[in-house]
């Protein structure tokens, strides 16, 4: 087992001390950088170059070169469980992704499979590799999609403005839906425990529309399957505690339900006060977050305000311990690199434990 060079981003997932707050950002291999954009041209497809092994270790690395980041996060996409499912991923131009088959009728649910953890062996290759060549460097995060938002794109057919469908199939025929959320909960429990056999050092769990279902809809649909994945999971792996981390996003209304479900840390949006949060979870859980990304679209001096505001809500207690930084959902690919490298060295300096 090689020695983590680096190992913050995981005590701070388990609220024990750090020299500092750690950054990662999510969506930080991507198309943002211009190196990134240079593999993928060369990868011929975005489904090429993420069922490929070797270019998802170079672009899983690439920020890394270029910024002092303390995780690296696999690249992958979230929808690879139905694919998995036979349900034929695919990616028109100018449009993002989209199924061949969807999942609407009672057929379709009966029909519908387990996702095939061999069609998924690029996805643990890809983390067997990334391992290898992180060297020690800093722990990976492994991931998936929450069964509802995997649902989602499943009955769907691809992204939504409204979620008519699966609302519909919600309300109308509410045993249908639990019946996917039933099998995607017990694919990403043998997804996610690949990856952490692969190598994965921590996993998040993405349940990125869990924030459009009413109150009781999101206890239900989202959270309850959410608990049945984290209960699923390895809690130790080469002799050491895998962390797990929940997001939804629009989720601030659910924090104290969710800090419930098992999971070490959990992601916060930026419409949230993070001292609040801290606060309505009790310290039973570390928080992730949670500056809106769009924050690095401003100036250098507005970047290290709104950053260093972040830290000062999460430490409005005292103690600094138990936060992971970084953005409120996905950096933009029209982000200034220049403008991350800001942001991660604000984040290092002005988090320093004196």
């Amino acid at each position: 087992m090689m020695t983590l060079q680096n190992d913050t981003f995981l005590r701070a997932l388990m609220r024990e001390p750090t020299p500092y707050t750690p950054i990662w950002i999510m969506r930080q291999a991507g198309r943002y950088l211009p190196e990134y954009n240079a593999t993928r041209k060369r990868a011929g497809s975005f489904l090429g170059l993420a069922k490929n092994p070797g270019y998802c270790t170079e672009v899983t690395l690439q920020p890394l070169d270029r910024f002092p980041l303390d995780a690296a996060i696999l690249f992958s996409d979230i929808l690879t469980i139905p694919d998995a499912m036979g349900l034929g991923l695919y990616f028109a131009e100018g449009e993002g992704p989209k199924f061949e088959r969807t999942v609407r009728t009672e057929e379709d649910v009966k029909r519908l499979p387990l996702a095939d953890m061999q069609q998924l062996q690029y996805v643990t290759d890809a983390v067997s590799q990334i391992r290898k060549a992180l060297n020690g460097r800093v722990p990976l995060i492994g991931f998936s999609g929450s069964p509802f938002t995997l649902a989602c794109y499943m009955v769907e057919g691809g992204g939504s403005d409204d979620f008519r469908r699966i609302k519909t199939m919600l309300y109308q025929r509410p045993d249908l839906l639990h019946t996917i959320l039933e099998k995607n909960a017990e694919s990403v429990i043998a997804y996610l425990n690949a990856q952490i056999d692969a190598g994965a050092q921590a996993v998040m769990l993405f349940d990125t529309w869990g924030g459009t279902l009413a109150h009781n809809a999101y206890r239900e649909f989202s959270l309850a399957y959410a608990k049945r994945v984290m209960a699923g999971l390895k809690r130790n792996n080469e002799g050491r505690i895998v962390p797990r981390i929940f997001f939804t996003k629009g989720g601030g209304l659910w924090l104290e339900s969710m800090a419930e479900i098992g999971a070490d840390a959990l992601g916060v949006d930026w419409t949230i006060n993070l001292a609040d949060a801290k606060r309505r979870v009790g310290n039973k859980v570390a928080l992730q977050g949670n500056l809106d990304p769009n924050t690095l679209f401003g100036e250098p001096a507005t970047i290290e305000r709104e950053a260093k505001r972040v830290l000062a809500e999460f430490a409005a207690d005292g103690t600094a311990d138990g936060h992971v930084f970084n953005l409120g959902h996905g950096i933009s690919q029209f982000t200034d690199p220049a403008h991350v490298e800001a942001l991660v060295n604000v984040v290092h300096r002005a988090s320093a434990r004196v």
